[in-house]
């Protein structure tokens, strides 16, 4: 039985190119089929053998896809791996890459580990959203990270009504909100103020973001929850974004709901790692304190 894998690189960094032409030697040295994106191929200057796939189903039937950059990099391997369910391994070779399995210098190893079939595969919980206005629909898209509704113009304070499960939570005088899963409570939400929430807990996350209101804390809800944001009919025009990657303007009196997705994110794990550990390493946590480590 024939294996396959496809590499999604950032193609603008030197470094990842390195790195993937790297991968891809090591994947068809092991009798791998190794797919690329077709936009990449020139800038990669990949080893023969590669194949250029330009589909938005270009990782199905591949066993693993590797995205070879920062979170964005990762976000956008996501966007092809969800629909066929196909394993994601993240190397970061950016600055935080918070969604990231490996490291630079773990390259050869998570290779081997691939190869060698020594993996587990995890499941991340998504967010599907849809918009609508005057009964039509405008917008439908999925996230890995948040969902945010934002105001359209800089200078104007956006008016927006939040329920949650059918009955209204509260109206806010806000910069906007964002609705985020665990996996994005470090991104967007994490920045707004929300709290970081453990990538295994099923929770969805509601972050207003600079609330002119009384309530404005962030809540976590069940994630069987359904939350809907309607834009005030009086208010500025708002803008709906999907993992920072997907927009769309929404007209005063649209409504945005966002509940679970259907489909979920199956990251791979090449080794049992506590998540506090993540959180120490990715944002330098002052673990020893400035008088030093007492223990």
């Amino acid at each position: 039985m024939s294996r396959s894998a496809l590499l999604v690189t950032h193609t603008g960094r030197r470094q990842s190119t390195e790195h993937a032409r790297t991968v891809a030697r090591d994947l068809l040295a092991a009798g791998f089929e190794v797919r690329v994106m077709a936009e990449e191929v020139d800038d990669l200057e990949l080893p023969a053998g590669v194949i250029p796939v330009d589909d938005p189903k270009a990782a199905e039937g591949v066993e693993i896809v590797f995205a070879l950059g920062g979170d964005g990099t990762f976000l956008r391997a996501a966007e092809l791996a969800r629909p066929v369910r196909a394993p994601l391994l993240g190397i970061n070779l950016g600055k935080v890459g918070f969604l990231a399995e490996a490291e630079t210098g773990d390259i050869d190893q998570a290779v081997r580990d691939i190869v060698d079939g020594t993996y587990a595969v995890h499941e991340r919980l998504t967010l599907d959203v849809r918009a609508e206005y005057e009964g039509r629909l405008i917008a439908e898209s999925w996230a890995l990270n948040e969902v945010t509704v934002e105001k359209g113009q800089r200078a104007q304070m956006l008016e927006l009504l939040v329920d949650v499960d059918g009955r209204p939570l509260s109206r806010y005088g806000c910069d906007g909100v964002v609705c985020a899963t665990p996996t994005g409570s470090t991104a967007y939400a994490f920045s707004a103020g929300g709290p970081v929430v453990w990538p295994e807990v099923e929770a969805l996350l509601l972050v207003p973001i600079s609330a002119h209101a009384l309530f404005s804390r962030p809540i976590v809800t069940a994630p069987t929850s359904t939350f809907a944001i309607t834009v005030d009919p009086y208010t500025s025009f708002a803008v709906l974004c999907c993992d920072g990657r997907r927009t769309w303007d929404l007209p005063p009196g649209a409504q945005v709901t966002v509940e679970r997705g259907e489909f979920p994110v199956r990251l791979v794990r090449l080794a049992p790692r506590p998540f506090t550990d993540t959180l120490v390493a990715k944002f330098a946590l002052p673990v020893d304190g400035w008088r030093g480590n007492r223990r």
